[in-house]
């Protein structure tokens, strides 16, 4: 049979524990899920990390895997003679075309059955999921299709999002995932969600973030200016003296829910009139002329 490298499937060294495996079989199964994925291979990459996990997640199948010690990837080779003795007594007919995960999975099996008692009962599978939805579905709600790999094959899914949700947050699918082993529960799914880039908003966690145009003189007078937030179009008070790149709060108007909704921010930008009609030029020349306004000053006193 072919040796396959799990530990280099996972990218982790051969003495990582339980915790360091799981979490890297997470962030590959997101990165090489096919529904996300648009590297070439992904699929096969993908294969190649769930059959590495199964192995090294179960104590006994790991065990087994480390006493045939470290060899090439794809090098065809033969279980010694002891090794057979030790984990391979009575679990398999024979070692021609066999597998390697196979072998293991028998193993376990063979090991489970074998001890003189009921077999302990053991959770399903796991899997996760990345999914993408825009800044207005993580608002309001909404349901996603998704493809899940199993080994048995492909499976659709209806998962619903509340309202609220934000990025990075995790959604369960309690029982929904492998099936158990042994009267063992099923296992769960995990739906990780991310944020579409938004044409207007910014996300920093649950305050969102868009640019405000404002005219020289709504900057230095004040105005009321209709805003767009995720719930339809406010009026935003703009005080006398606002500058440029300041943040103007609309509290309660970003993502999330209740009373951990984060927060709208206008950042303004001024813009000055690309072209002057005469009257206008006659008001601003009056301005310049009136006004003791120096901005480079206020500068150099920031500065100091």
């Amino acid at each position: 049979m072919k040796f396959k490298d799990y530990y280099a499937a996972l990218e982790v060294p051969r003495d990582a524990d339980a915790e360091t495996i799981k979490k890297a079989y997470r962030r590959l199964a997101r990165k090489y899920h096919p529904d996300v994925s648009k590297e070439p291979g992904a699929e096969a990459r993908f294969k190649e990390v769930n059959e590495a996990y199964d192995t090294l997640r179960d104590a006994e199948k790991r065990a087994a895997y480390d006493a045939l010690g470290q060899r090439r990837p794809g090098e065809e080779f033969e279980a010694p003679q002891d090794w057979r003795e030790h984990f391979a007594s009575g679990a398999f007919a024979g070692f021609e075309d066999v597998d390697l995960a196979d072998l293991l999975d028998a193993l376990g099996r063979h090991h489970r059955g074998a001890r003189g008692h009921a077999p302990r009962p053991r959770a399903g599978r796991d899997y996760d999921l990345t999914a993408a939805l825009s800044v207005e579905d993580a608002h309001r709600g909404t349901t996603l299709e998704l493809q899940l790999q199993r080994p048995e094959g492909p499976q659709t899914l209806h998962v619903t999002v509340p309202p609220g949700v934000t990025e990075g947050q995790k959604l369960r699918l309690r029982g929904k995932g492998g099936p158990g082993r042994d009267g063992g529960p099923a296992g769960d799914i995990y739906v990780h969600l991310q944020l579409l880039p938004h044409p207007r908003y910014r996300v920093d966690g649950k305050d969102l973030y868009f640019d405000l145009a404002l005219a020289p003189w709504e900057a230095a007078l004040g105005a009321q200016v209709e805003v767009p937030t995720l719930d339809g179009d406010v009026l935003l008070t703009v005080p006398p003296g606002t500058h440029s790149a300041q943040k103007l709060r609309l509290r309660g108007r970003g993502l999330g829910a209740g009373a951990d909704r984060g927060n709208l921010y206008a950042v303004v930008h001024i813009e000055v009139p690309p072209t002057l009609s005469a009257r206008e030029r006659e008001l601003f020349e009056a301005l310049a002329q009136e006004s003791r306004f120096d901005p480079r000053s206020q500068q150099g006193e920031a500065q100091r």
